[in-house]
């Protein structure tokens, strides 16, 4: 019996995995795509073009909380499988888009679906893997790797050869497929006896942290994280705008490039995930720091090496996601997961995914020393520094973590 519901979790961790890869390839997909964007719906700069991942960011991220009320109360499998028919359905609207104001509302609705898989994934993982929780969010992690990876490569070559639209609807009919198979295939998860009572008790309420303290540390510590949020965004899209305005990159070699940041965490990920098990916090700052000096630096190579030290870039930065959401899961009760991790992403992603927005105003402020690799440097520089920001939440995080173990030793 115990082997059969080993398997049943390992089968529900890769079907997350495939889930989360969906997600993040319909968050990345348009950035090699901002400028045959621009052209097709005659838009007045760049900005505009950026700004379009921003509103899907944000309406990815606005609702999080709410959908982590609904994975502590409701069926995460199901969630899950609604949430991909609703981001695909968002995509494939944009690909038949005619004017710039549509093409907003599909990608609201689009973010808006994406928004159900995080809360409900996550603390599913964390309950099916109580004492491997920074592996397993390792390996669904995977999944995210995996996403944006195809995501850009995908699209950019697409574009190059049949315009943008081409790919956003391919991607959307190929979203709604994996739904359909996620929800006959995969296995409902078994509730805690608190989460059963939650369930049968809508009214019934497990606060997130019994002291007003911790709520603060929380939530500095979700603002602090929005500052990493911020620098991996920015660096996306300033890396597409920098390379096709400076470097002179057309769509193709612009995904392939943006896609080489996520390669290398296909390795990172499960990787330090596992070590991070055995030190959670001194495994993460050092990636941090790597992270940051490879951001400022990145204008200042070679072109020939874009593609490389954009690898070595995402090695580093991505691992940081699933061993920070494995801390933040060990802090708190099983019941409030979905709620707490909901809020989390729901700062520090909203406030993080403004990076698209502002780096696209960023550019069109450079005027006519857009084409001059040398005007990009100050902003890759601020990112790196916004970057460092982000350790002031790692400590935060830890005296979170310490302060509500404390109490439910006492319990």
């Amino acid at each position: 019996m115990e082997n059969l519901d080993r398997k049943n979790n390992l089968r529900t961790l890769w079907l997350c995995t495939l889930l989360h890869g969906l997600t993040h390839i319909y968050h990345v997909a348009l950035i090699p795509l901002y400028v045959l964007i621009r052209r097709d719906l005659m838009l007045a700069s760049d900005s505009q073009a950026t700004a379009l991942v921003t509103v899907l960011g944000g309406s990815y991220f606005l609702p999080s909380y709410f959908m982590g009320v609904l994975a502590d109360r409701r069926s995460r499998k199901h969630l899950l499988s609604a949430g991909l028919v609703i981001n695909a359905i968002g995509f494939i609207g944009l690909a038949f888009c005619q004017q710039y104001w549509t093409a907003l509302v599909c990608l609201v609705l689009a973010g808006f679906g994406g928004s159900f898989f995080h809360p409900a994934a996550t603390a599913l993982i964390a309950q099916l893997f109580p004492n491997e929780t920074g592996k397993a969010l390792g390996k669904v992690a995977l999944g995210a790797s995996c996403g944006f990876f195809i995501g850009p490569i995908y699209s950019g070559w697409r574009a190059a050869a049949a315009g943008w639209r081409a790919p956003v609807l391919e991607l959307g009919i190929f979203g709604l497929i994996v739904a359909i198979l996620f929800h006959f295939i995969a296995r409902e998860h078994e509730r805690t006896a608190r989460n059963e009572d939650q369930i049968s008790c809508p009214n019934s309420h497990v606060p997130f942290f019994t002291k007003p303290g911790l709520w603060m540390i929380f939530l500095f510590s979700s603002f602090a994280f929005a500052f990493r949020d911020f620098a991996g965004n920015g660096m996306a899209s300033l890396s597409s705008l920098f390379l096709q305005h400076a470097r002179d990159f057309d769509s193709r070699q612009t995904g392939f490039a943006v896609s080489c940041i996520f390669i290398g965490s296909l390795i990172s990920n499960p990787l330090f995930g596992s070590l991070s098990d055995r030190s959670r916090y001194g495994t993460i700052v050092p990636l941090l720091v790597i992270s940051a000096s490879l951001i400022a630096v990145f204008p200042w190579l070679n072109p020939r090496f874009a593609h490389l030290s954009l690898a070595v870039y995402g090695f580093f930065f991505l691992a940081t996601y699933p061993m920070v959401e494995a801390a933040l899961m060990e802090s708190v009760d099983d019941a409030v997961r979905g709620r707490v991790f909901g809020l989390f992403i729901t700062i520090g992603g909203f406030l993080g995914n403004l990076a698209h927005w502002i780096v696209g105003i960023w550019v069109k402020a450079l005027g006519p020393e857009i084409h001059k690799a040398q005007a990009y440097q100050p902003s890759f520089a601020a990112l790196g520094v916004i970057l460092l920001l982000s350790i002031i939440g790692l400590g935060l995080l830890k005296s979170l973590s310490r302060q509500n173990n404390v109490q439910r030793s006492r319990r």
